[in-house]
């Protein structure tokens, strides 16, 4: 089943194979984001999620294929220039400075920032649970306090191309709600968002878009409108057979 974002769109991912040396993680995938789309990659643990994520920042490089970013290769750009052309990151685990406390973590994200909405004031009104917390080292918080710093870091950069990696592995089912009903506000900003979860339900209900990963080849693209829970867990079981393209 086949819906997918034009080509020119904000991010277009074209044939893209990543190896791990020897290992091959991800085989032919193609991914395209339209801007202002959410789109949510699922899978199961180890489908190549998450691998996806570090070859547009540039984390892993790319064995074939390109990545394409508002209709420029990224091909041999390093991900600290990345982050200066508007892509970002809140990565899976977190990756706080745990010494540093909530509000210098924030600040490391607002450095080189682009121009844009994403300030101090602004993420503490995002994610009013920080305010307090400010001036606690992250290596205390709580892991839903982990991952909203961690989200707010990224958005201190201004991006353009938010990438969330696994927003609600291991945390209570409320602080998820919470995390994730932040994510309105951040696409109102002008954000376009590409989200990695292994709970499908809670992708399709934020999402515009599914792309279904597994054993790193794409098996279902869609729109959330055009697809029923019970094809998306199939793609996401394996339950089916032909790769949807």
């Amino acid at each position: 089943m086949t819906d997918r974002a034009p080509n020119g769109g904000l991010l277009n991912l074209v044939g893209v194979d990543v190896h791990y040396g020897d290992f091959q993680a991800i085989f032919g995938v193609s991914l395209a984001l339209a801007e202002g789309e959410t789109v949510a990659v699922l899978g199961a643990n180890g489908a190549g999620k998450s691998t996806l994520l570090k070859a547009v920042t540039g984390m892993l490089p790319i064995t074939a294929g390109d990545v394409r970013y508002t209709g420029r290769s990224l091909r041999g750009t390093p991900a600290h220039r990345r982050v200066g052309m508007g892509i970002a990151l809140a990565p899976e685990g977190r990756r706080l400075f745990s010494t540093l406390t909530v509000e210098e973590n924030l600040l490391v994200g607002g450095h080189r920032a682009r121009p844009g909405p994403w300030n101090l004031q602004s993420v503490y009104e995002l994610l009013p649970l920080l305010r307090p917390l400010r001036k606690r080292r992250a290596s205390v918080l709580s892991g839903g306090e982990q991952q909203a710093v961690a989200i707010g870091r990224a958005l201190m950069s201004n991006p353009r191309l938010l990438l969330l990696d696994e927003v609600s592995l291991g945390l209570a089912p409320i602080v998820v709600k919470q995390l994730y009903a932040a994510l309105p506000a951040i696409t109102a900003s002008g954000a376009t968002v590409l989200v990695v979860e292994q709970d499908m339900r809670q992708g399709m209900a934020v999402a515009d878009r599914v792309h279904c990963l597994l054993e790193g080849r794409t098996v279902l693209d869609a729109h959330v409108s055009q697809v029923t829970a019970e094809q998306v867990a199939n793609a996401y079981f394996g339950s089916i057979t032909d790769a949807v393209r």
